[in-house]
């Protein structure tokens, strides 16, 4: 018997590997995509979108980890079901708590790398993401070097350049500046040059004109200027998040001194306690999904249908305890108290698991119950 535990563990790993390797191409095209536009359409080389991209990728894994775990038991248990090795099995004298064996092993395997991803390697990569995306919004230079496109640094703010010089200078420069609501402004030059200025940065507007036009009263002012300086610091959006955050400390970090945590990142201690034991229990999580897509497909009869109804009724079952963590977040946020809500949904599951698998023990016991 312990060689068929090895032989189905061995076909969970391989198709684990498997589905987890489709998901997460799949949900990375799809965050590529904007990922890569939002890079590239502001200056930043193909390199800054691999390094963002490699940074994004723990968060990404310990998202699809529970649903390629899911799959994986779905997909080896209707397979081995299919092939009449489960039945050949249970005929030795296997109960369905036997035959889960290898599922609650690989279930443990998942939230073994659940548990090392969500405690060390995405809050590590989160924190590295967060750094490198400050120092690009503060790089001025590298958001306005963009010829020949209309850009919005920030709100109410349009900077458009016709073309850069190899030298770094800029030609037929257009900045419009609309955050005052009394007044708009408009500035045009031949030529213009990003300055450093310490901590500030400077644009400096060669041969130009300056167009002043008040609201109230609608007066026009037009001033042609030989150089003219605007300080474009304002316009870096310095609202990044911070590395101190909550979600960028690892669980060790959270495990001590909550007071001195709140005191530097400004979160509250339900916050904190509902980010730490959220960890723990997406861990649990993955165990619990492996039972569940077992134990009901243990449950199905012979169909020559198949058993794609056995493996929506499973779906389902996941998607409603996967719910309730959402409903239980708010609470612990509220009460740091309660943080132990956030386990029901993995005990919710392990009891269903259990009763699956009772049930499938035993078919007959509850017509018993009725007949008496």
């Amino acid at each position: 018997m312990a060689k068929f535990d090895r032989y189905m563990l061995s076909q969970l790993l391989v198709l684990f590997g498997f589905f987890s390797l489709v998901l997460v191409a799949v949900f990375w095209i799809n965050r590529a995509v904007v990922l890569f536009d939002r890079l590239i359409g502001d200056g930043q080389t193909a390199l800054v979108f691999l390094e963002f991209s490699a940074l994004g990728m723990p968060k990404l894994i310990s998202t699809v980890l529970p649903l390629s775990t899911f799959a994986a038991a779905v997909y080896v248990t209707n397979r081995l079901n299919n092939e009449s090795e489960l039945t050949v099995v249970q005929a030795a004298g296997s109960s369905p708590f036997r035959l889960a064996r290898p599922i609650f092993i690989f279930g443990i395997i998942s939230a073994l790398m659940m548990s090392i991803l969500a405690n060390i390697l995405v809050p590590a990569a989160q924190a590295q993401l967060s750094e490198r995306e400050s120092e690009i919004t503060q790089n001025v230079t590298a958001s306005l070097l963009t010829e020949g496109v209309f850009l919005h640094p920030a709100s109410g703010v349009t900077f458009y350049t016709g073309s850069i010089a190899p030298d770094g200078v800029l030609l037929d420069v257009f900045l419009a500046d609309r955050r005052n609501p009394e007044e708009r402004v408009l500035y045009t030059s031949a030529e213009a040059y990003l300055v450093q200025n310490g901590n500030g940065t400077s644009l400096i507007m060669v041969d130009g004109l300056s167009q002043r036009l008040t609201v109230q009263g609608l007066r026009l002012i037009t001033t042609k200027f030989q150089d003219f300086s605007f300080d474009i610091s304002a316009l870096v959006n310095k609202s990044t998040v911070s590395s101190a955050s909550v979600r960028n400390m690892s669980s060790f970090a959270l495990l001590v001194n909550w007071n001195e945590i709140t005191a530097q990142t400004g979160a509250r201690i339900g916050y904190i306690t509902e980010e730490l034991h959220s960890r723990f229990a997406q861990s649990l999580f993955c165990i619990v999904a492996a039972m569940i897509g077992f134990a009901t497909l243990l449950l199905g009869t012979f169909s020559r249908f198949g058993v794609w109804r056995e493996i929506v009724v499973a779906f389902a079952i996941l998607l409603f305890i996967d719910g309730l963590r959402s409903t239980f977040v708010d609470l612990v946020l509220t009460n740091e108290t309660l943080w132990p809500v956030l386990y029901i949904p993995v005990a919710i599951g392990s009891f269903l698991c259990m009763a699956m698998l009772g049930h499938a023990s035993n078919p007959s016991w509850w017509r018993k119950g009725v007949s008496i």
